[in-house]
């Protein structure tokens, strides 16, 4: 085992917590409020090789591991998970699945554009009756011959409204069920493609969350992803990677309101003395670096079996398991060790508190996640 990181995880880290502090911190207290998309920043973070990290520089990428995904992933996401979960879906979903699964011609015209962050992408798999059971997909591909005719709604689709490109999981043949699913690339202002309203969250607010209606979108054959029915392993192996993604926006969120609560209770002094000193402050924030450590960790480890080609489906949901869970405890505490000025918006830690919720919930509800994990070890 080597726990150190490589002189260039190191850099590709310091650059992405430069970024995050220099580019991201001003201003995230009213894109949030506002709920207004980072567009400059995401076009930054595009510049600055942070969209396709894990593409290969002919496509436009970075050609870096997954080990240099996370470490990126925590420092944007301790100062903006709503730039975190753009980079994320374009990263592990779209970039990655396009790159894997695709065509030399769907590389050479979506993933070039995409790993630049010239376009982002969306990952289209929700409906309003197919979240957790993703087996149970309403949306139709039907085939006609040289094209698919698409039609359905999809729910709380990322970059919903700001995408250009769109990666629809549609049913083709239904009496082959999950066998039957297709991935299909969907360009914005196909005719019959149309976005709904913006919906109005808790958390991540800055990011653009949108239902996808289809009527009649005649999709070119050339567009399908893999062979006909691959959509739902497509999905499915997209996610695992995705799960890294989203473990690793939950470290971030647990890890800056740590940061926020270490530096508020050296600052803040309670009955003659900093609030750290008293016992009831200095354990709550041991408790949360222990658990960021080892959230750090299991997210590392997944990224490591990732790289040298090992299954991470299991270390994957692990992760994610665990993360969102220290990412909602931490950031509560957090609150808990700001007292009174935790409450409010200027500090940071409440923002984070509401934007650590989503972690347990999107690319996998943490219940998914104990379906993944039990179902492995039992079947050992």
């Amino acid at each position: 085992m080597d726990f150190k990181l490589t002189e260039e995880h190191l850099m590709i880290q310091q650059a992405a917590r430069d970024f995050a502090q220099t580019e991201l911190l001003p201003g995230v207290i009213e894109r949030d409020e506002t709920q207004t998309f980072p567009t400059e920043q995401i076009k930054k973070m595009g510049e600055l090789g942070f969209m396709g990290m894990m593409i290969d520089p002919k496509y436009g990428g970075s050609g870096l591991d997954t080990v240099s995904y996370v470490l990126a992933m925590e420092e944007i996401s301790k100062i903006d998970a709503s730039a975190s979960v753009v980079m994320s879906v374009n990263n592990s979903l779209v970039c990655w699945g396009l790159q894997t699964f695709g065509t030399e011609e769907q590389k050479q015209k979506y993933l070039t554009r995409l790993a630049t962050g010239e376009i982002i992408g969306a990952f289209c798999l929700s409906e309003p009756e197919a979240g957790s059971d993703a087996t149970s997909q309403k949306t139709t591909a039907i085939d006609k011959g040289d094209h698919y005719l698409l039609n359905g709604t999809k729910n709380w689709i990322t970059n919903g409204s700001t995408a250009d490109v769109y990666l629809v999981i549609a049913q083709t043949d239904i009496e082959k069920r999950h066998k039957g699913i297709n991935a299909l690339i969907i360009e914005k202002g196909m005719p019959g493609f149309e976005i709904g309203a913006k919906e109005q969250k808790l958390g991540i607010r800055g990011s653009d969350t949108h239902s996808l209606m289809f009527t009649d979108v005649k999709v070119p054959k050339e567009n399908r992803i893999g062979e006909d029915g691959f959509g739902f392993k497509f999905a499915m192996k997209t996610l695992s990677g995705g799960r890294i993604g989203i473990a690793s926006q939950a470290l971030g969120i647990a890890s800056g309101a740590y940061e926020l609560a270490l530096k508020y209770s050296k600052e803040r002094k309670a009955f003659g003395t900093e609030i750290c000193n008293h016992q009831a402050i200095a354990f709550k924030l041991a408790d949360m670096a222990v658990n960021i450590e080892a959230a750090r960790h299991l997210c590392l480890k997944a990224a490591w079996d990732k790289d040298n080609g090992n299954n991470y489906d299991i270390s994957g949901a692990m992760a994610k398991l665990y993360a969102s869970q220290a990412a909602m405890d931490i950031a509560v505490e957090a609150v808990q060790i700001h007292g009174g000025n935790g409450y409010v918006k200027e500090y940071h830690v409440e923002r984070l508190m509401r934007d650590a919720k989503i972690t347990q919930i999107y690319e996998g509800t943490s219940e998914i996640q104990k379906i993944v994990i039990s179902r492995s070890i039992i079947s050992q």
